[in-house]
C-alpha cells in the first residue's frame, strides 16, 4: 500500500466511526424520551450538545491546527470519543448522553477540520478534490446507516438498558482507529495559513471579508439545516406518523443514509464528467419536487400492522430517497469553494465550514423539533422547501463566484 492510499483510507475508517457516533443522536433523541422522560425539545438540545462543541472548537483550533500537526489532532479526538463512550455506558442517563455528545462533537472538531486540509493536500486539480470529498462523505453517509442497524441490534424491549452495550463496540473501534492512524505516516508541511499564531487568526477572520466565503457558509448552513433536520427527525416521523415499531422505525430511516451515502459516490463520479454547478441544480431541483410530491403520499398512508420489512407499502420507502439528491450538495459546495482558495488556507477556511454547518444543525433539528410539538409530525418536513430555494439561489451566486477566484489565481 503506498502512502497516498494509506492516507486516504486512513481518512475513510476515521470518518466513518465518526459518522456513526454523530449521526446517533437521532436513535438516543428517541431513546431519551422513552427511557429518561423528556420531552421533545429536551430531546433536541442533544444536538446542540453536539453542534455546539463543534463550532466553538472549530472557531479556536481551526487556523492553528497545521502547527499542532493533523495526524496528532486526529489521535486526539479518537481517545476523547473513546474515553466517552465507556463513560455513556456506567453513566446511563440523560445528562451523561448530553456529556458524550459534548465530547464527540470537540472530537469531531478536531477530526474534520484535520480531514478536510488533508484532502487538499493529497488531490493535485479540482475535479480530483471533488471526488475524494464526495467519495470520503459518502463513506461518512455508510457509517451513518450502520448506526440505524447497530443500535436496534442491541435494543431489547424486555431490557430498556440492553441498547447501551452498543458503546462497547464504538469505543473499540474508536480504538481501532487509533491504532490504524498511529501506524500511517503523515506529510503536513507547507499548510500554515501565516507565520505566527496571530497571522493564523487574522488570515481565518480575514476570509469572512470574502462575498465567496459569505456566500457559501449561508449555503453551507441552509443545506445542514435541511439534512439534519430530516436525518435526525425521521425515526420520530417514521413511528408517530407512519405508525412504524420502533426499531424499525430506526431502522427505515437507515435509508435515508444509503441514499445519502450512495448519492455523493455518485456525485463523486458525475463530478469527474459534469461541472458541480450542473450536477447540484439539477439535485436540488429533484429533492423539491420529492418534498412537493411524494412527501404528502407518504402523511396520508394509512398504515397498519407492520411486523417486518416486508409488511412495508413501498410508499413508507419513497420519501427518504429524498437522500439521493441533497447528497451531493454538501461535498461538492464544500470542494468547490476549498478548490478555489490557496491549500495554506484550507484549513482556516474548513474552520468556517465545520462552524456553520454545525450551527445550521443545531439550528435545523431544534426548528423540526419545535414544528413536530406545535405543528405536528405531519406537516414539519415541508418547511424544509424554505431553506432548498433559498440554496437554490446561492448555486448561481457561487458559480460566478468561483468562477472568478479561479480565474484570478490563474492570471
Amino acid at each position: 500500500m503506498n502512502k497516498k492510499t494509506a492516507i486516504t483510507l486512513s481518512l475513510f475508517i476515521n470518518y466513518f466511526v465518526f459518522a456513526i457516533l454523530l449521526n446517533s443522536v437521532g436513535i438516543v433523541i428517541l431513546k431519551s424520551q422513552q427511557v429518561y422522560g423528556v420531552d421533545e425539545l429536551q430531546a433536541s438540545t442533544l444536538e446542540a450538545f453536539k453542534d455546539l462543541p463543534i463550532a466553538i472548537v472549530s472557531f479556536f483550533i481551526a487556523s492553528f491546527l497545521p502547527r499542532i500537526g493533523y495526524k496528532r489532532s486526529m489521535l486526539i479526538g479518537l481517545a476523547i470519543v473513546t474515553i466517552a463512550c465507556v463513560m455513556m455506558y456506567f453513566g446511563n442517563s440523560f445528562s451523561t448522553a448530553q456529556a458524550l455528545f459534548a465530547a464527540v462533537g470537540v472530537a469531531f472538531a478536531l477530526i474534520k477540520v484535520s480531514v478536510y486540509s488533508m484532502i487538499g493536500l493529497v488531490t493535485d486539480n479540482v475535479k480530483e478534490h471533488n471526488s475524494l470529498m464526495s467519495r470520503i462523505e459518502g463513506v461518512f453517509m455508510f457509517g451513518i446507516a450502520l448506526a440505524y442497524f447497530l443500535f436496534p441490534a442491541f435494543n431489547l424491549e424486555s431490557d430498556p438498558d440492553s441498547w447501551l452495550n452498543v458503546y462497547w463496540l464504538l469505543a473499540g473501534l474508536s480504538l481501532v482507529s487509533f491504532i490504524f492512524l498511529f501506524s500511517v505516516k503523515f506529510e503536513e508541511g507547507g499548510t500554515i495559513p501565516g507565520q505566527n499564531l496571530r497571522e493564523d487568526i487574522s488570515k481565518m477572520m480575514n476570509l469572512l471579508g470574502k462575498i465567496l466565503v459569505l456566500v457559501f457558509v449561508l449555503s453551507a448552513f441552509l443545506f445542514v439545516m435541511v439534512e439534519q433536520g430530516i436525518m435526525t427527525w425521521l425515526p420520530t416521523f417514521n413511528k408517530e406518523v407512519m405508525n412504524f415499531p420502533e426499531n424499525i422505525s430506526i431502522m427505515m430511516a437507515s435509508i435515508l443514509a444509503i441514499s445519502l451515502g450512495v448519492g455523493r459516490i455518485a456525485a463523486g463520479i458525475l463530478s469527474q464528467k459534469y461541472s458541480w454547478f450542473l450536477v447540484l441544480t439539477f439535485c436540488l431541483i429533484c429533492a423539491m419536487a420529492i418534498v412537493i410530491f411524494i412527501l404528502p403520499q407518504a402523511v396520508s398512508a394509512r398504515v397498519e400492522g407492520i411486523g417486518s420489512f416486508s409488511d412495508i407499502p413501498l410508499i413508507g420507502f419513497a420519501f427518504p430517497l429524498v437522500g439521493l439528491f441533497i447528497a451531493p450538495i454538501y461535498p461538492l459546495l464544500n470542494s468547490a469553494v476549498l478548490s478555489a482558495l490557496p491549500k495554506s488556507l484550507h484549513s482556516p477556511m474548513t474552520g468556517w465550514i465545520v462552524i456553520f454547518s454545525a450551527l445550521g444543525g443545531t439550528l435545523g433539528s431544534r426548528i423540526i423539533g419545535y414544528l413536530f410539538k406545535n405543528v405536528g409530525a405531519e406537516s414539519a418536513f415541508y418547511y424544509t422547501l424554505i431553506p432548498m430555494s433559498v440554496l437554490f439561489l446561492c448555486l448561481f451566486i457561487l458559480k460566478k463566484l468561483t468562477d472568478q477566484e479561479l480565474s484570478s489565481q490563474s492570471s
